[in-house]
């Protein structure tokens, strides 16, 4: 599986100056920041995406709060229909789970 940094290195280099300012907004405003830069996905075991937007380019990338002190950034992908792609939240959220398993040994 491509990790997080890998599929942001990959972006285009004004998508990616985004992606990484949302980051940043991440780290400053925590579990407060809210649309339009970040949306909790409904059904999901607080899984979370930042929403990226450069002109008609959108990506998405998945991350969790572990312990209410620490983000963590599983995975991204570039948006290519209306509705978020379920098998990228399924990835994200295996990651997720491998992250927890890992952490709690």
């Amino acid at each position: 599986m491509e990790s997080a940094n890998a599929f942001i290195r990959s972006l285009s280099p004004k998508l990616r100056a985004k992606a990484l300012r949302t980051i940043e907004l991440l780290q400053e405003f925590g579990f407060r920041l809210c649309e339009p830069h970040s949306k909790t996905l409904v059904g999901t075991k607080g899984l979370k995406e930042l929403r990226i937007k450069v002109g008609t380019d959108i990506c998405r990338i998945f991350y969790f709060h572990h312990k209410n002190t620490l983000y963590v950034v599983t995975s991204g992908y570039i948006k290519k229909e209306m509705k978020t792609d379920q098998g990228e939240i399924e990835k994200a959220q295996k990651l997720r789970t491998i992250f927890i398993e890992e952490i709690s040994q």
